[in-house]
C-alpha cells in the first residue's frame, strides 16, 4: 500500500469533510486532526481553506467527469449519453445516500469573499453544459437550439440532484430523466 503524501492526506481528510460536514462547518484544525499532520506542514502545501477547497474541486471535477462518462461510454449515441447521465447521477446519489452535489453543497455555504471557489463551482457547472451541448451537436444538427436545449437540460439536472438531496429519494432523477427525453424527442 502506498503512503500518501502530506498534501494528499490533507486532501482527502478535506474533500470528505467538506462533502459531507460542509465547507463552514469545518475547520483547518479539524483537517489538520483528520489528515493527521502537523499544522506547519499543512501550511507549506497550502496557505488557506479556500486554496484547500480549490483543489479538493478540481480533483472532484475531474472524478465526477471521468464517472460519468466511462458509465454512459457504451451507450450507442449523443442521446443515450445523455439519458444515461440520469442513471448515473441515481446511482451515484444513491452510493452517498443523497448528499446531493459537492458544487451545490460548497456554492450555498460559501462567505462572499470566496470568488475563487465560486469560480471553481462555475467552472465544473459549464463544462457539465458543455458536455450536454456536445453530446447534443452529434445527434441535432442545429447549434443554436441545442445551446439553449442543453441549458434547459442543465436546469433539469441541477434540479433534480437538489430535490433528490431534499427528499432524499432518487423519484426526482427519475421525474428529470422523463422530462428530458421529452425535449430529446
Amino acid at each position: 500500500m502506498q503512503t500518501l503524501s502530506v498534501k494528499e492526506r490533507i486532501i482527502e481528510a478535506a474533500s470528505r469533510l467538506f462533502y459531507f460536514e460542509g465547507y463552514n462547518q469545518t475547520g483547518i484544525n479539524q483537517i489538520i486532526e483528520e489528515a493527521n499532520v502537523a499544522k506547519s506542514s499543512m501550511y507549506q502545501s497550502f496557505r488557506s481553506k479556500e486554496d484547500i477547497a480549490i483543489t479538493y474541486l478540481q480533483g472532484r471535477h475531474g472524478a465526477w467527469m471521468k464517472k460519468m462518462d466511462d458509465f454512459v461510454s457504451q451507450r450507442k449515441d449523443g442521446k443515450d449519453r445523455i439519458l444515461g447521465a440520469f442513471d448515473f447521477m441515481e446511482d451515484w446519489l444513491k452510493e452517498v445516500d443523497f448528499r446531493g452535489c459537492g458544487f451545490q453543497n460548497i456554492i450555498t455555504d460559501l462567505p462572499k469573499e470566496q470568488d475563487r471557489i465560486k469560480d471553481q463551482v462555475l467552472l465544473h457547472k459549464n463544462e457539465v453544459k458543455k458536455w450536454v451541448f456536445n453530446n447534443l451537436n452529434e445527434v441535432r444538427d442545429n447549434r443554436g437550439a441545442n445551446e439553449a436545449l442543453s441549458g434547459e437540460i442543465m436546469v433539469l439536472i441541477e434540479g433534480a440532484i437538489i430535490l433528490s438531496q431534499i427528499q432524499k429519494d432518487a423519484w426526482p432523477i427519475e421525474s428529470a430523466k422523463n422530462a428530458c427525453k421529452k425535449l430529446l424527442t
